[in-house]
């Protein structure tokens, strides 16, 4: 008998990656995606022409068609009154935070609008200008339980979809509610650090692993040239991503370092692409570039830190909750002490440091890139404490806390009315 080979339909929709737990995912992931729209459809018919947000957009159309480049010194008419731009205006009318990426991303939805965006905005502008960061909220969340699955089981991967679902912050910041559109870094920075820390698990693999691994080099390029076209300042996350790399394949560290250096060089040039490929506005673009806004003396100001609490208590109250019992349950048990729990801690930390050091922008932004992280870990310490003799007592704790944690979100959009 001769056995017929399955089609690529049924070959691709297996079991393996369409099954219950992806179905499960799938529906966190939506019941997350209808509480953003129901906050975008709260905020009002109207977006007021003039105001910064538009203005962004503005700036953005016009580099889609070719007119200018973003983040530049302004080239808008001289009969449009523009509101002053935080950072910008003291900077010889260069962002000093953002790319032309961030602006472009900004305007791709209005592409196919005629109407321009400061004539009287209809009551579909809302929806389009915050429809990249839906996007970007939901993969984030996508990525994160892939990542939480891969490294903890289906336990860990719930969990930290779990939190993110029900996260206001998260939920604010992907339906840009009171809040910049900063989705699109967090995604690119952690998306950055798993990919590379993905391509060095690879590294061992019997074969040309510098060639096989193109796929993953582009990725993490794109991850990069997302994270920093988005906040200058993540930056730091190519550092990081190379430590770890070096770290998990250090038998193999010229690959990784290959690797790496590819995909700096892919992002750099991305990056190049949104200035127009225009060397000198690039380079003097570059040259007002706040890398790295640091302020060490921010340490020494008590409202700081209560500052970085009151953010990170908008995180979600199960994560504010879980997040201390994870800690001590990190320092007191040795089993949870691996690379897994360790990595996301690390970079959490370190991104609240650096929220710490920049007390104005983009500390803000820092907050949010370290909050997935800190939820990876939290999910981490959960599964592994399930797979102990308290296994009753936690998992009592976790649908107690993650279900109070989801009603009480709820109950709060509930509460919103339309402003």
């Amino acid at each position: 008998m001769v056995k017929h080979s399955p089609s690529l339909m049924t070959a691709f929709f297996t079991r393996e990656r369409f099954g219950r737990p992806q179905f499960l995912a799938a529906c966190l992931l939506l019941v997350f995606l209808g509480q953003c729209v129901w906050l975008i459809g709260h905020t009002g018919p109207f977006v007021e022409v003039g105001s910064t947000e538009l203005l962004r957009v503005r700036e953005g159309l016009q580099q889609w068609h070719g007119e200018s480049v973003a983040g530049v010194p302004s080239t808008l008419p001289a009969d449009v009154a523009s509101p002053p731009r935080i950072g910008v205006d003291s900077n010889q009318g260069f962002d000093p935070n953002h790319s032309p990426l961030w602006y472009l991303i900004l305007a791709a939805p209005f592409l196919g609008r005629h109407d321009s965006p400061l004539s009287v905005a209809p009551w579909y502008w809302p929806w389009l200008e915050r429809l990249p960061f839906l996007l970007f909220g939901t993969l984030l969340g996508a990525s994160l339980w892939y990542v939480a699955r891969r490294l903890y089981g289906n336990a860990g991967g719930y969990i930290a979809l779990a939190l993110y679902c029900f996260s206001p912050e998260i939920i604010r910041s992907s339906s840009l509610w009171n809040a910049e559109p900063e989705m699109g870094a967090a995604w690119g920075a952690f998306g950055a650090i798993f990919t590379g820390i993905a391509v060095a698990h690879t590294l061992y693999a019997p074969r040309e692993v510098v060639l096989w691994n193109w796929r993953r080099t582009l990725l993490l390029g794109l991850s990069l040239a997302l994270a920093v076209g988005s906040q200058f300042s993540l930056i730091i996350v190519a550092p990081l991503a190379l430590a770890f790399m070096l770290y998990l394949a250090s038998e193999r560290w010229q690959a990784a370092i290959v690797i790496w250096v590819a995909a700096c060089s892919l992002a750099f040039c991305l990056l190049y692409f949104c200035y127009g490929f225009h060397s000198a506005v690039f380079w003097q673009g570059m040259r007002h570039v706040n890398f790295l806004n640091v302020t060490w003396q921010a340490f020494r100001m008590q409202g700081n830190y209560l500052g970085l609490l009151t953010q990170l208590g908008q995180s979600g109250p199960a994560l504010v909750l879980a997040l201390p019992t994870a800690l001590l349950t990190y320092l007191a048990w040795s089993r949870t002490r691996y690379f897994g729990n360790t990595a996301p801690l690390l970079i959490a930390g370190l991104l609240l440091l650096m929220s710490l050091a920049s007390p104005h922008y983009p500390g803000l932004g820092f907050q949010l890139v370290a909050v997935p992280f800190l939820m990876l870990f939290v999910a981490g310490i959960a599964a592994d404490l399930l797979e102990s003799k308290l296994r009753g007592v936690v998992l009592t704790a976790l649908w107690t806390s993650l279900g109070t944690n989801a009603l009480w979100n709820l109950a709060e959009l509930a509460l919103i009315r339309r402003t």
